[in-house]
């Protein structure tokens, strides 16, 4: 068995040989300037992961590793164009670089890419395959278009919220996940099975998210702790406080919508201290890790092959950033 880190540098070796076409350069250059930014790999190393769990060929499930790696960064190429963003790993965005027009055909092309790549699958699959890596593509552009709409809600509830993060989140963890093992030749059971323990660990990574924006440490977090609420971001710990607030409480909250001092953070903070919205962030994330863990005990296998997926789980559930 391989582990996380041995796969994610087979990924990072594959990225630089992809073939694109040369012609023309405007449209090729951003992809190659994208794929190579680096990140951590992580959702194609979980398609190599799955397949090695059961006891596939890695080299095998390549191929669609490197389509989910590409269709990540496709989507991200078309997030930054709409958050506007200047950055992306530390370096000038694709749309800032090349322009925004080049950017959304370059991105879209990118989604051919990953067909191609997907192609190169035994083709006794392939229907499979597609059917999967198409459900998870769909599902995470239905994500970001509910993502944008509810910064406009108002009446957004915490299961929309929930499903919306699991969209736009959690499928493509396990869709990658799921692909692995149908490459493997798993059983449509376990296959599914590996897709319930992949979601549910991605829903449980995106609340953590949710609470370390606010409670993580400055010196660890990869971004500005606090960033979540001065953008007014709707989160699990927001839905949840707005659901507690009395008719006081709730006219400090709409203050601070409005506040543009650095007191914000502090101020929010403390009604998530008052109304102990860490506590229940905390219990809801923990109730989806239960659930993911349960799916992965259905799987029928030697106990040595979930180790180096349940060593991925833990240590991403207890990172600081």
């Amino acid at each position: 068995m391989h582990n996380i880190s041995e796969l994610q540098k087979i990924i990072e070796t594959a990225i630089p040989n992809i073939a694109y076409p040369a012609h023309p350069k405007n449209l090729y250059e951003p992809i190659k300037y994208i794929m190579n930014l680096g990140g951590k790999r992580l959702r194609p190393a979980l398609v190599l992961l799955a397949a090695d769990m059961f006891n596939g060929e890695v080299e095998k499930a390549l191929p669609a590793a490197l389509a989910i790696e590409t269709f990540h960064n496709f989507t991200l190429i078309h997030d930054d164009i709409m958050d506007n963003a200047p950055l992306r790993r530390g370096q000038t965005t694709v749309h800032e670089k090349w322009g925004t027009n080049n950017a959304i055909l370059s991105g879209d092309v990118m989604m051919v890419e990953a067909n191609k790549q997907l192609a190169q699958v035994d083709s006794a699959l392939l229907k499979e395959v597609l059917n999967t890596f198409n459900a998870t593509a769909q599902g995470v552009c239905e994500g970001q278009q509910l993502d944008m709409e509810f910064e406009t809600r108002d009446d957004v509830s915490i299961p929309e919220y929930i499903d919306m993060i699991r969209l736009k989140t959690a499928v493509l963890v396990g869709g990658a996940l799921k692909l692995g093992a149908i490459i493997a030749h798993a059983s449509t059971e376990h296959a599914a099975l590996i897709y319930e323990f992949g979601e549910n660990l991605g829903i449980a990574f995106q609340l953590q998210d949710d609470i370390l924006d606010v409670y993580g440490d400055p010196a660890k977090f990869g971004k500005q702790v606090g960033g979540d609420i001065i953008s007014n971001k709707k989160t699990f710990l927001l839905l949840s406080l707005q659901q507690r607030l009395t008719t006081a409480d709730q006219g400090i909250l709409d203050e601070q919508f409005l506040n543009q001092t650095d007191s914000k953070v502090k101020n929010v903070t403390n009604l998530y201290n008052q109304y102990q919205i860490r506590e229940l962030a905390t219990e809801e994330m923990q109730s989806y890790l239960v659930k993911a863990f349960n799916a992965l005990k259905q799987i029928n296998i030697p106990a040595e092959q979930k180790e180096q997926l349940i060593a991925l789980a833990n240590e991403l559930m207890n990172r600081e950033s």
